[in-house]
């Protein structure tokens, strides 16, 4: 068995931003078909939803992910909404200060699942979007997020 990928809250804090000027539908489209060439190329099968000001704009369903998995696409994604970070980088921090995301009374566990795979799509430094994945153990997931966001800010700056 391929061993997971760790991360910490530095490691996540230490990751690139998808932060521009602007991002367009066109843009969410490419987005999704570069997170779903990622999780092919390291064998994933995901789930993968961008979203855009509240719009799915994007929706493919990868080996065998399905109906199961809009869920958790969406409850990650809103953690994002709520939180401002990544879904993962949420889930560590409350880990890193004692206080695991699960024992929060303050929130709706069956809408916010703060799990890996989901990124914040920001404008000028405003989240108005998510790009998020589903379907292998959450750290996997949000390896494919992450290595999207730095192809696709790499191609963008090339």
């Amino acid at each position: 068995m391929t061993e997971l990928p760790v991360f910490t809250v530095a490691d996540l804090e230490a990751e690139p931003r998808l932060d521009l000027p602007a991002f367009t539908q066109d843009d969410a489209v490419d987005l999704g078909l570069l997170a779903v060439a990622v999780a092919r190329e390291r064998g994933a099968e995901l789930a993968v939803r961008v979203e855009l000001g509240g719009q799915t704009l994007f929706l493919a369903m990868t080996g065998s992910t399905g109906a199961g998995n809009v869920p958790w696409l969406e409850g990650k994604a809103r953690v994002v909404h709520r939180f401002g970070e990544p879904s993962l980088l949420v889930r560590r921090r409350h880990e890193a200060a004692g206080s695991p995301f699960e024992q929060r009374t303050d929130v709706d566990h069956d809408l916010l699942k703060a799990h890996g795979g989901s990124v914040p799509l920001r404008v000028d430094g405003e989240v108005v979007g998510t790009l998020t994945t589903s379907g292998e153990p959450d750290v996997v997931d949000h390896a494919v997020s992450a290595e999207t966001v730095r192809r696709y800010l790499a191609a963008r700056a090339g």
